[in-house]
């Protein structure tokens, strides 16, 4: 069998998370060596030609590619072609499924910036058998939602483990700070997943469960405290606020324990939140925070409130902040382990531009580039087998390096509390 012609491929590529991750990937490329073989891919010769000529002396000649995901002999021979393919086509449950499916039947390595957790999970049971006889390593969620949140906790868990000999019983992650914009791509993603749960109880409640993620049969079912309401966290001393995408953080950090056979226990309890702080003040934050997303949900809900949302206050798909406003975006998150017997061990987790889009590029980025080349020697893949996995799960140090060297993110350990 001959080897593939590239090395990477980015689906997607001239739309707008899509531009972003291109220009990242030319600019790392120009200045860390030989460059790779890889190729942009998408539906518009035109748009992408537009891409390559935009990016001048950093071009470092990607091939350009055509494929539609409406047309399954295109993206399987897109697939074919690349040993690993990254996709920012979304929303991912209406356009991501021809891709899995020829990346599992050609044993093609895959990640993606997905935040739909009921489509991933519907991949992996479609899909999980076929990409296990394959080869094909998939792995979901490698943006903002949800890598600082799994390699949060995973990172923290190595420090438990060398602390106290155990793993941490409990983690909480806090948003302590978050400046950026929403994508439209996310939004898209969220109106959809709102749609079909007011349509279906069975996905509403889906959407609810934090083990939504795990295998059958490792599923756990120690009670979680989801953050739904208001509440004052005394671990952290301050008020705290739900944060909206703990739905899909929350599965994927649970997943990774399943895949890491129960690394972080049986009895392993996680949650996130907005952190909004102490007194009055924090209470009026936390409250206000709540009544927005209550406010939010049932306008999404309803037809009527929903479209006007949609034409006059939410980005649509192919939309974004300009450049200067995403490189002035910034996230702060809070991660407190604690012991069975009450030892604590914070950590914190930054990163230095807008989550949603250029930060969450350059961690897709990491994790393509660290499928590419850190775990392959030759032809032959290291690591770990075919399958969809997380990032904490399938990357792990590795990965953790490469975020904090190049992607602008930094992991603080703190002695006992954020």
């Amino acid at each position: 069998m001959n080897a593939p012609r590239f090395d990477l491929v980015v689906f997607g590529a001239s739309g707008f998370v899509g531009q972003i991750l291109t220009r990242y990937l030319a600019t790392y490329f120009a200045t860390a060596g030989p460059p790779p073989r890889w190729a942009i891919a998408g539906r518009s010769s035109t748009k992408l030609e537009h891409l390559k000529a935009s990016l001048g002396g950093l071009s470092q000649g990607p091939t350009m590619l055509i494929a539609d995901t409406t047309r399954p002999e295109e993206t399987a021979a897109l697939c074919a072609q690349t040993r690993v393919l990254v996709s920012t086509v979304g929303p991912y449950a209406l356009y991501g499924e021809p891709v899995i499916k020829a990346c599992a039947d050609h044993g093609t390595d895959y990640c993606d910036l997905t935040g739909e957790t009921l489509w991933v999970r519907q991949m992996i049971a479609k899909y999980q058998e076929t990409a296990r006889r394959t080869g094909a390593r998939i792995i979901n969620c490698c943006g903002f939602d949800s890598v600082p949140s799994d390699m949060g906790v995973w990172a923290l868990q190595q420090e438990a483990v060398r602390r106290w000999n155990v793993p941490a019983r409990e983690v909480a992650m806090r948003v302590k700070h978050l400046k950026g914009s929403v994508s439209g791509g996310t939004v898209a993603s969220l109106l959809h997943a709102l749609g079909r749960a007011k349509a279906d109880p069975a996905i509403r409640k889906e959407l609810n469960n934090p083990y939504a993620l795990c295998p059958p049969s490792t599923q756990l079912q120690i009670q979680q405290h989801q953050i739904t309401k208001t509440e004052f966290d005394q671990a952290f001393g301050a008020w705290i606020a739900p944060f909206v995408m703990a739905a899909v953080n929350e599965p994927v950090v649970h997943r990774t324990n399943a895949l890491l056979n129960q690394a972080y226990g049986a009895h392993f309890r996680y949650n996130e939140a907005w952190l909004t702080g102490p007194g009055l003040t924090g209470w009026l934050k936390a409250a206000g925070i709540t009544a927005a997303l209550a406010a939010f949900f049932i306008a999404a809900l309803g037809q009527p409130s929903r479209s006007l949302m949609q034409r006059f206050l939410l980005p649509s798909p192919g939309e974004g902040p300009s450049t200067a406003a995403q490189q002035a975006g910034s996230f702060d998150l809070r991660f407190l382990a604690r012991s069975e017997n009450g030892l604590r061990i914070g950590l914190k987790v930054t990163g230095d531009q807008d989550p949603g889009y250029s930060a969450s590029a350059k961690m897709l980025a990491h994790a393509a580039l660290h499928l590419a080349f850190d775990l392959v020697e030759g032809n032959t893949k290291l690591g770990r087998a075919g399958g969809f996995w997380t990032p904490a799960s399938c990357f792990g140090a590795g990965y953790l390096e490469r975020l904090c060297k190049h992607a602008g993110l930094m992991f603080e350990l703190h002695p006992e509390q954020p």
